[in-house]
């Protein structure tokens, strides 16, 4: 049967049965949800441990804030082109056949980043062409790992389970560079390369012993081109879902391309090296998994849209003090803020999104947010690259967070009914 074409809506929100298990955890009463979390804390820390070293081996080669934010542009390019088709593909295969071909293409770029490492072949351009290729990777993983979560949990514990998602996601995030920084000084950055493509095999394993129902595609004549158009529609003539992409794309082109310019933000205002560099993401991690704790405890439960409008003031005010730190015990406590308030903004908007969407459409929908992350947030990541060397790197980190503010304000004032989601 064909999709029908999408009138312009008011979504209302999915009722979702309480859990009847500790709120706190209740996803983890379901076995594949199990696999998948336990697969995915170790990937991600292995993930975050080659992100830390990969940025810091680009800046030990050119010192160059510009390559900093090249690196990170080289995988939008990819990922614009094929993310919004990447959603129509989850839309029709089996999700966990996709997720393991992703995860064995990022195991084998990882390998093949620690062998040039290793070697000392490594150039920037070769970075530059593997960061490209992972973003063709994870075109097709995001989508697919978002759209599988209700597969794994129900739709019952799916805020609980983006909850729990979130908190190891950032567990990660604090072990990976932690780890990443120790292994830096004491073995080099081909040993973090190592281990991260390594990772890959616990996913993979764990997604492999999941029991899933069979994957079975609904008769659909409808051409990818007519569905990719209808999921575009279907975003589009919703207010509320129009708002909370639009939000995204601010926080993660503008609010949250800081990370970019830390190692040249350690090394030349805190004057630290690669450990501290290290600690630094840590703490960020470390709010992140607080953040994540209090959204897995239903702390905003009924009011995610009021978190949504005090978090987008917020977040910009903390960004402009940590740009003018230069007091590295004090950079601590602001990167733990600003983990704090990344890990609140991100799951209040996964969360309402994945509970407000249509399953027909889950796969296209949130693709087209996986692309505000991972399309266009590396342009901004180039521009607070340029910013940064031409400028000065508090100065660049603060036009960025007014940018944030500013037009957040805008989003918020012409969807005032953001607020009221819950």
């Amino acid at each position: 049967m064909e999709e029908p074409d999408v009138v312009e809506q008011t979504v209302k929100p999915i009722a979702l049965p309480r859990s009847p298990s500790n709120e706190t955890f209740a996803a983890f009463r379901h076995r594949n949800y199990q696999l998948y979390f336990g697969g995915q804390l170790i990937s991600n820390a292995g993930t975050w441990m080659q992100t830390i070293a990969q940025s810091w081996l680009v800046y030990q080669i050119g010192h160059s804030e510009i390559t900093l934010g090249l690196v990170a542009f080289a995988s939008a390019i990819p990922t614009l082109a094929i993310t919004p088709w990447a959603g129509v593909v989850v839309d029709r295969v089996s999700r966990r056949t996709l997720l393991i071909l992703t995860q064995i293409g990022a195991m084998l770029l990882a390998l093949i980043l620690a062998a040039l490492t290793f070697t000392g072949l490594v150039k920037e351009w070769h970075i530059i062409i593997l960061a490209a290729m992972l973003g063709i990777v994870n075109a097709f993983d995001a989508p697919a790992r978002q759209a599988l979560i209700p597969e794994m949990v129900g739709k019952g514990d799916l805020p609980n389970a983006i909850a729990l998602n979130a908190m190891m996601f950032n567990g990660a995030r604090v072990l990976g560079p932690a780890l990443a920084g120790f292994l830096l000084v004491i073995v080099g950055a081909g040993w973090c390369f190592t281990l991260n493509g390594i990772s890959f095999l616990a996913v993979i394993l764990g997604l492999w012993l999941m029991k899933l129902p069979p994957h079975q595609a609904e008769p659909n004549p409808a051409s990818p081109w007519q569905q990719l158009v209808s999921g575009i529609k279907y975003t589009t003539h919703s207010r509320e879902m129009s708002a909370l992409i639009l939000l995204a794309l601010v926080f993660n082109v503008f609010g949250f391309s800081y990370p970019t310019l830390l190692p040249a933000f350690v090394e030349k205002v805190l004057h630290q090296g690669a450990q501290a560099y290290g600690w630094v993401t840590a703490a960020s991690g470390m709010g992140a998994v607080s953040g994540a704790i209090l959204v897995a405890g239903q702390f905003t439960n009924g009011r995610r849209g009021q978190l949504l409008v005090l978090l987008n003031f917020a977040f910009p005010l903390l960004l402009i003090a940590f740009s003018f730190t230069s007091y590295f015990p004090l950079s601590l406590v602001l990167a733990f803020g600003l983990g704090i308030g990344f890990m609140l903004q991100f799951t209040s908007l996964n969360t309402l999104l994945q509970t407000h969407v249509e399953d027909g459409f889950r796969g296209r929908v949130m693709a087209l947010y996986m692309l505000t992350s991972f399309g266009f947030a590396p342009f901004g990541y180039l521009l607070i690259g340029f910013l940064g060397e031409n400028l000065g790197l508090g100065f660049a980190i603060t036009i960025f967070a007014l940018c944030s503010l500013s037009l957040s304000q805008l989003i918020l004032l012409k969807f005032p009914e953001v607020q009221e989601l819950s």
